[in-house]
């Protein structure tokens, strides 16, 4: 719908820090208004593009690889594909998500990407304690981000 606003946190579980996004989104749950919509992605562009089209506001939330330490969180204003976006577990990242949107005349009025630097993407490892600190950093960001 025209005009809402939602959190979008991507990733997955079975490769450690790489669910940071996934895990903002649950911290998320019932803390903010019911006019934003979370949603959890495992990544894909066309998903992503689809979910924030039309939207005033998507705020997206992914974990990198930049080579900053674990925890670092990064955070851009309509960012465009970024190297530290274009490396990721997923097969295509957001990177490539914001250049469909780009040239398919569907990106949200304001796109607000906070990424959450990994340490741990190692198959079915823990989310490691700098990264689980980001998360809650992160999460409380989006809130006055949001808020």
């Amino acid at each position: 719908m025209p005009g809402n606003s939602l959190v979008i946190g991507i990733g997955g579980y079975a490769r450690g820090d790489d669910a940071a996004g996934l895990e903002v989104v649950r911290l998320l749950r019932g803390t903010l208004p019911p006019s934003i919509d979370l949603t959890e992605s495992a990544g894909d562009p066309m998903q992503l593009v689809t979910a924030w089209s039309g939207a005033h506001l998507a705020v997206v939330i992914d974990a990198v690889s930049s080579g900053a330490a674990p925890g670092t969180l990064h955070r851009g204003l309509r960012p465009r594909p970024w190297p530290i976006w274009q490396r990721s577990s997923h097969a295509l990242g957001l990177g490539d998500a914001i250049a469909l949107g780009t040239a398919l005349g569907r990106l949200p009025e304001e796109l607000l990407v906070f990424g959450i630097e990994g340490g741990d993407f190692g198959l079915n490892a823990a989310i490691t304690p700098p990264v689980r600190a980001a998360i809650r950093e992160t999460a409380e960001a989006v809130r006055r981000s949001v808020g």
